[in-house]
């Protein structure tokens, strides 16, 4: 069956060159009747196609199988300098563990590049060799893949074995195990990790150069373009000898992520439920109404040396230049995830900076976008992290469901995310927890270790009052008042994502990353092309956009969101 898998995707990629794939017409699961279980039903009325059926002797007694079962997992490798194995370390040791003492499973972890994870995951499952549990951002990828059938549906498992997953249930709730379903079939195609912590992008400038500048932060749009003026014309006083790098401010050829707050504040603050939908099924709002005046501020900005000006020749993710920049104290202000600068410990941006250039250099989180409305709208996503899928390679379903409920076991989730006392933190007096430095095979090589909570992203600990108090710790040797400032800004005036199970959008399947590659391309070439062509650069590429399938998603939400919600602009409460 999973040489058959291999062939069948293979084939259909060739065919469709990753970039189309035929209507899934059939549910696809794996047949749970084989599986004994004492508090499942064995019976389904689903039907299945082209999916692996579990072995047999699948008896559970007491939560573990009788007979060892073996899975496999994706894990990012971040291909951190100095970190451990992403696939063999104390973390992973842990789990492994844990899940053959509580379920005699058996786990192994596959590393998996970050930064071109949705291409590796493309490749391992054409292969037939992806892991049991995959993971990732693009959700068009598994649709692309359930269409073919090389997914299973979850919807009867999550269902059928709900007694025996209790901790995963009770984690992420109807909410992020249905939030994929669809309305029409019932269809399950991934489960939605949850974000503990809603925080998403920030704007950070350097507390030092302001203070040496005898200016205030920045709380509008033209106070921020008047501060990277005046670092642009104070190189020499801010930088000396090395005025030719200054940078006031940065982005990378991720435009889009990377100049969130400002697109943010150009979109109707009032925007209705509807479109915001309707429009928004790109993550980084490149069809928003609104955004394009973002981005012809940033050309503005381009064109008078405010921005990076090699910043579209270097990738979003894995090229550490931009970052080497920041830590070398030469850029003045950029926008990115709403931590950034205070991760990874003794190798963050914020340490580096301060052992180069002084105690006194700082990147601090300031406001300054307003919206038209005089407030500082944030875009939040819904609830939802990482997209958990599991191939139909996978012959081992529950067993995969059983890993999922074992790590979001609230105390193995706080054991992987602060580790052990006095190694990676310590218990201040009032119970919260204060990250210390790790070094060798305790280096955590993600945030938390939230490669390994992969159903949980922010910090979760058995206590929540414990959890608050501990955040702003949780960044050895950062200034707990910096991240208790960005946490707070990060979600001011915050909307957050709304589910709207309108069903599956057609339009997208097949998509991938096309889209947003070609995306990425227009922006890039519309920030650094001349004042004079930014209208016709940018028109020209958002045309080439719409007919390259934009378009076509725009209009099913459309008809989708009205087939499900008449003539209601908003989501019910």
């Amino acid at each position: 069956m999973k040489k058959f898998i291999s062939i069948l995707l293979a084939c259909c990629l060739v065919m469709t060159s990753f970039s189309a794939c035929s209507k899934k017409e059939e549910e696809t699961g794996a047949d749970t009747s084989n599986d004994v279980t004492k508090a499942a039903d064995s019976n389904s009325s689903s039907e299945t196609t082209a999916t692996a059926a579990p072995t047999k002797d699948a008896e559970i007694v007491d939560g573990k199988f009788v007979t060892t079962r073996k899975i496999t997992v994706e894990v990012y490798d971040r291909g951190n300098d100095g970190g451990s194995k992403p696939e063999d370390n104390v973390y992973t040791n842990y789990i492994k563990e844990g899940m053959l003492r509580d379920h005699n499973v058996e786990v192994e972890f596959i590393a998996v590049p970050r930064w071109t994870e949705v291409e590796q995951i493309n490749n391992l499952l054409a292969a037939g060799d992806a892991p049991d549990i995959c993971i990732t951002y693009d959700y068009a990828t598994i649709q692309t893949y359930a269409g073919m059938g090389g997914v299973v549906n979850l919807s009867s498992y999550v269902e059928d074995y709900k007694d025996m997953l209790p901790n995963l249930w009770d984690w992420l709730g109807s909410t992020n195990i249905y939030w994929d379903k669809d309305p029409v079939n019932g269809d399950i195609w991934a489960l939605e990790g949850k974000l503990a912590v809603m925080n998403r992008t920030n704007t950070f400038v350097r507390k030092d150069w302001l203070e040496k500048l005898n200016m205030e932060a920045p709380t509008t749009l033209e106070e921020f373009e008047s501060m990277l003026v005046a670092f642009r014309d104070n190189a020499e006083l801010l930088l000396g000898s090395n005025a030719d790098k200054m940078v006031p401010f940065s982005i990378s050829s991720d435009v889009g992520w990377r100049a969130d707050h400002l697109i943010g504040s150009f979109i109707d603050p009032n925007i209705t439920d509807k479109d915001y939908y309707v429009y928004g099924f790109d993550d980084r709002k490149f069809t928003e109404p609104g955004t394009k005046e973002a981005i012809r501020v940033l050309n503005k900005w381009y064109n008078e040396g405010l921005i990076w000006k090699d910043f579209a020749m270097y990738d979003a993710g894995g090229d550490s230049t931009e970052d080497n920049m920041m830590k070398a104290g030469y850029v003045g202000a950029f926008i990115h995830n709403w931590d950034y600068p205070y991760r990874n410990g003794e190798d963050s941006i914020q340490s580096n900076l301060q052992r180069l250039v002084g105690e006194d250099a700082a990147y601090i989180a300031v406001e300054p976008f307003q919206d038209s409305a005089g407030t500082y709208t944030k875009y939040l996503a819904g609830p939802v992290d990482r997209k958990i899928f599991f191939p139909t390679t996978n012959d081992e379903p529950v067993a995969s469901l059983m890993y999922l409920d074992w790590i979001s076991e609230p105390e193995n989730i706080q054991y992987l995310q602060i580790g052990e006392e006095g190694i990676t933190h310590q218990t201040l007096e009032d119970g919260s927890i204060q990250t210390l430095t790790a070094t060798g095979e305790n280096i955590m090589n993600s945030p938390l270790n939230i490669d390994y909570t992969i159903t949980c992203n922010g910090m979760n600990l058995v206590d929540p009052e414990i959890s608050v108090k501990s955040r702003a710790l949780s960044y050895a040797g950062i200034d707990s008042s910096l991240i208790e400032v960005a946490d707070e800004i990060s979600t001011n005036d915050g909307r957050i994502g709304k589910n709207v199970q309108a069903g599956k959008i057609d339009a997208e399947e097949g998509l991938g990353t096309s889209l947003s590659d070609k995306r990425d391309v227009v922006l890039d070439t519309s920030v650094t092309a001349s004042v004079e062509d930014f209208d016709k650069i940018f028109d020209a590429g958002m045309d080439d956009y719409l007919k390259s399938g934009g378009q076509a998603v725009i209009d099913e939400r459309k008809e989708k969101w009205e087939a499900t919600y008449g003539d209601a602009t908003e989501l019910p409460e």
